[in-house]
């Protein structure tokens, strides 16, 4: 008897346990402004009227519209960045004019990867910032590294880096349309740091540089 309640009481916790892992509707009051969940992962961070939100892993997730609530109670976990740390994919990219990089040349350096596109207005606000980065701390071991998922490649990326008026000094390249679901991005800007192979901070959504750059201090400590 002792050994089945025992049983019975593993059961009820693993059966608990399930429940709090599954993504489940909010059906009480919503407050009347939020930030929704999507628009936030896509940079922006002005508060609305929820259309609805979702419970899952102990947090609220709110929504503008209820579409979005429908596609992540279907499957939450393609909208959640992956835990850190976890290892860095390799990868062997080029750059617009056809110039090699992969991760392992860059091995032995502190690594910035920032996922971007140029139609993405939250990560072109963001790059002159990730100079100013690669301006401060380069000498100390440091690189950005900009990945561009434009699906037009070259195309798209050649004119914007022409016709911006910053000049960047670190590498751009170009996605092969593998890389970015390899290193777990689910939206842009994405930007991970990179130290030994393994990814130990993963921002997504509206960049706040000041909190990169503390990031990337301590990283490079000795």
């Amino acid at each position: 008897m002792k050994y089945l309640l025992a049983a019975l009481t593993a059961l009820v916790l693993s059966l608990a346990a399930f429940a709090q892992e599954k993504a489940q509707r909010v059906t009480g009051k919503l407050p009347a402004k939020a930030v929704c969940f999507i628009c936030f992962q896509n940079g922006e961070s002005e508060e609305e009227k929820p259309a609805g939100a979702v419970a899952y892993k102990g947090k609220t997730y709110y929504f503008c519209n209820k579409a979005e609530v429908e596609k992540f109670l279907k499957d939450p976990e393609v909208f959640i960045p992956a835990p850190v740390p976890r290892s860095a994919p390799v990868f062997t990219l080029k750059t617009p004019t056809g110039e090699t990089v992969s991760l392992e040349s860059l091995k032995g350096k502190l690594v910035l990867v920032d996922f971007w596109a140029t139609w993405c207005v939250p990560c072109v606000k963001a790059m002159p910032d990730m100079q100013k980065l690669q301006d401060k701390y380069a000498a100390k071991g440091f690189t950005v590294v900009g990945i561009s998922i434009d699906d037009e490649g070259a195309k798209k990326v050649t004119p914007f880096l022409a016709k911006s008026k910053v000049k960047f000094t670190y590498p751009i390249l170009l996605d092969n349309g593998m890389v970015w679901k390899d290193w777990g991005v689910k939206s842009v800007p994405s930007v991970m740091l990179v130290k030994g192979g393994q990814i130990l901070k993963h921002w997504s959504g509206k960049i706040e540089i000041g909190e990169i750059e503390k990031a990337v201090r301590e990283a490079l400590a000795p």
